[in-house]
């Protein structure tokens, strides 16, 4: 299979987007550490892949992206158990426009947090092997939703951050690709609990459900056909590096 003695690690990858991604990895051939704060929801996700695709093909690990130390730890644990980092996809993201220091430090701060610390596994400079970062940013990254602008602004964030990184490490030949996915509306509980949510435009609900109404909304294996962009991103012409 196209990622067989590929190891990826999924931030966020307990529920809804995460977890599709680390099902579509491990369909593929790729160990996966799925990390994400509910332990629950997360060993039950890992019992259930193991058994679907093989003994010992997933593992689950207990992380706040918004903590250094439990990333490195969680990389670290990763590499232990499985050999390496070939690929991050960092997932993990919040929607809420009341608390938006959190919301920018989840949905900005865990990506760049993430992509940094992976650097000391896959920098070709420093003996790594190369790898793929994936950045789950929105259509709210290339347009705008007027409801929730802390939101936006993240996901804009995130979609800056990948063009540069990615420029930046093709001209210091770290050997490392960054790309990032911009999905629309998906039913998950991220999105079930917009409205309760949005805070100082809450009054924009009404324009938000428009929007949703002329977009619609994917389900299930609706989004299956976005994710295979991941898996163009994560082999590309040239494969992983």
């Amino acid at each position: 299979m196209a990622l067989n003695g590929k190891t990826a690690v999924v931030t966020g990858a307990a529920m809804g987007i995460g977890r599709s991604i680390a099902e579509l990895l491990l369909q593929n051939g790729a160990k996966v550490a799925i990390l994400d704060m509910n332990e629950t929801a997360g060993q039950s996700l890992v019992e259930t892949l193991n058994k679907e695709h093989g003994p010992d093909r997933a593992l689950f690990l207990l992380c706040n992206v918004e903590s250094e130390e439990e990333i490195k730890a969680a990389f670290q644990k990763t590499v232990e158990t499985f050999g390496g980092i070939d690929i991050l996809v960092n997932n993990a993201g919040i929607f809420n426009e009341i608390t938006w220091e959190k919301t920018i430090g989840i949905n900005l701060g865990g990506c760049i947090r993430g992509s940094y610390l992976v650097i000391e596994h896959m920098n070709k400079l420093t003996g790594g092997r190369g790898g793929v970062i994936i950045n789950v940013a929105s259509m709210a990254g290339i347009g705008l939703l007027s409801c929730c602008p802390v939101y936006t602004a993240t996901k804009h964030a995130v979609v800056g951050f990948t063009r540069a990184f990615a420029a930046a490490s093709v001209a210091s030949g770290y050997g490392i690709r960054m790309n990032a996915l911009c999905p629309g509306f998906v039913q998950t509980d991220l999105f079930s609990s917009i409205k309760s949510k949005l805070g100082q435009f809450s009054n924009l609900a009404g324009a938000n459900q428009e929007l949703i109404e002329k977009l619609g909304v994917l389900t299930g294996n609706e989004y299956s056909f976005p994710l295979h962009l991941l898996m163009q991103a994560c082999r590309s012409s040239r494969g992983l590096p």
